[in-house]
């Protein structure tokens, strides 16, 4: 059970976050106030999705990881503390600040430079979160086994 619920949430997490971001980024650039307005609204609620994902991806990676052991693992194992404090500290306030500000119609320097900081830890959360399915999937094999049927000729 615990290695078909990992993947399954580790992907809605990373999606989640993905989305986020991407919602962020878009109604900033092609948006006005009230569209930014509703995204930084609607992303704590996204939470109530985010945090049972990252509690059961984290739950069940770390029964996984009691018995296993390796590169790709300790690798893994090491990444976590710094993406749980990442969405700890940096993400969640930020996106609560966010959107009791835009609430308010409070788009100001204090509004953007939150904004900025929220988007440089959100990439990295990405990246660290993408480097850690792409270890599970080389743990597993999936991600060799895809790579080698590209690599084989076609008959």
């Amino acid at each position: 059970m615990t290695k078909t619920i990992h993947p399954i949430a580790g992907g809605i997490a990373l999606l989640t976050i993905l989305s986020f971001w991407l919602s962020t980024v878009l109604s900033e650039l092609f948006a006005g106030p009230a569209l930014i307005a509703t995204v930084k609204t609607l992303i704590p609620w996204g939470f109530f999705i985010l945090i049972p994902a990252l509690m059961a991806v984290g739950g069940s990676g770390f029964q996984m990881g009691k018995k296993m052991r390796g590169p790709l693992i300790a690798a893994k194992q090491k990444r976590m503390p710094f993406i749980a404090a990442n969405g700890i500290l940096i993400l969640i306030p930020s996106a609560l600040y966010l959107s009791f500000k835009a609430q308010a119609g409070a788009f100001d320097t204090a509004f953007y430079t939150v904004q900025v900081i929220e988007l440089i830890a959100g990439a990295v959360n990405i990246g660290l979160l993408s480097l850690n399915m792409r270890d599970g999937l080389r743990m597993t094999g999936k991600l060799r086994r895809s790579a080698q049927l590209e690599a084989q000729p076609k008959r």
